[in-house]
């Protein structure tokens, strides 16, 4: 009889391909809103440059006063993780702002919902449940994952979800399962992905432009800016200096490949606020969460950087 895990470590073996992409698409490209070449350094070489055997390197960096993109495997999918809980935070704040919800509303839980991440909602067990505001909190700062569960569950279920995604103007994101399901993403996969532009251009929109009220706005920002699970990741690369803000997502499942992601925005001095989404599928599978990936992503940050000062 095959068991779950012989039929996780046999399409493990099988996917070894992991550099050939789930869609075809322009592997690098750095070009200006009107589809011309950009005149700014080539970020697009230098993040390609970062991909070593069977990795792949997801990146859109997007410049929120021009529109200006510079990025690799920027319209290819690639497993979402957790970075799915800021585009869900937004959902909800916007669902607030219009009305359709309280974010006082209390959401019940009990131990049988637990999972082995839950550092928030582990904490508060005793009280038999938390409010949508705390519940947000704890899935955007500490990606709780009960949190998230709770959350998509009051909205009906992840395709509830895509279609506030949709609502929003994201035609290619999509939430297909629960945590931790959703981080077992195999290379023809399309469950649970998105893509680096529409990730990048959603984050835009809920950041920069008019899909939350100011006071939501700030609020999520307050929170992006207070995450603290990526400190090895984008904003390691970013100058100190810069006010930053960003949120996550992880994927170690046996039977498929580690995953490391992580989506922000930062203000450069002076300057619009440049949006990051960057998605690293490594290739191979540990069973712990290794430095030499993060590393990647800390110089995706160092590249977004140079390019937002080019």
């Amino acid at each position: 009889m095959l068991t779950r895990r012989d039929f996780l470590l046999s399409c493990a073996a099988t996917t070894t391909l992991l550099a050939i992409p789930a869609m075809a698409a322009t592997t690098a490209a750095n070009v200006s809103a009107t589809g011309l070449p950009s005149r700014r350094f080539d970020a697009a070489q230098r993040l390609q440059a970062l991909e070593v055997g069977h990795a792949r390197l997801g990146v859109c960096l997007l410049d929120t006063a021009t529109g200006e993109v510079s990025g690799n495997r920027m319209d290819e999918y690639f497993a979402m993780c957790s970075t799915f809980k800021l585009a869900l935070a937004a959902a909800y704040l916007r669902e607030a702002d219009q009305g359709r919800l309280d974010l006082d509303e209390m959401l019940p839980y009990s131990e049988a919902d637990l999972l082995p991440w839950a550092p928030v909602t582990r904490e508060h067990l005793a009280k038999g449940g938390m409010t949508i505001i705390a519940l947000l909190q704890a899935a955007q700062q500490f990606s709780d994952g009960v949190a998230a569960n709770l959350l998509v569950k009051r909205l009906g279920g992840p395709a509830a979800v895509t279609a506030k995604f949709r609502e929003m103007g994201d035609n290619i994101t999509r939430l297909d399962r629960y945590e931790p399901d959703l981080g077992l993403v195999l290379s023809a996969d399309l469950r649970d992905t998105t893509t680096p532009r529409a990730m990048a251009q959603l984050v835009q929109r809920i950041t920069s432009g008019e899909l939350l009220q100011p006071d939501s706005r700030q609020r999520l920002l307050q929170w992006m800016e207070s995450t603290n699970t990526g400190s090895k990741r984008l904003r390691a690369g970013l100058p100190t200096t810069w006010r930053s803000g960003n949120k996550t997502g992880t994927g170690r499942t046996e039977g498929t490949t580690n995953k490391y992601n992580d989506i922000a925005i930062t203000f450069p001095p002076g300057r619009s606020p440049i949006i990051i989404a960057a998605y690293f599928d490594s290739g191979e599978y540990t069973g712990q969460i290794e430095d030499r990936h993060q590393a990647v992503l800390a110089e995706v940050g160092r590249i977004a950087a140079e390019w937002a000062l080019a």
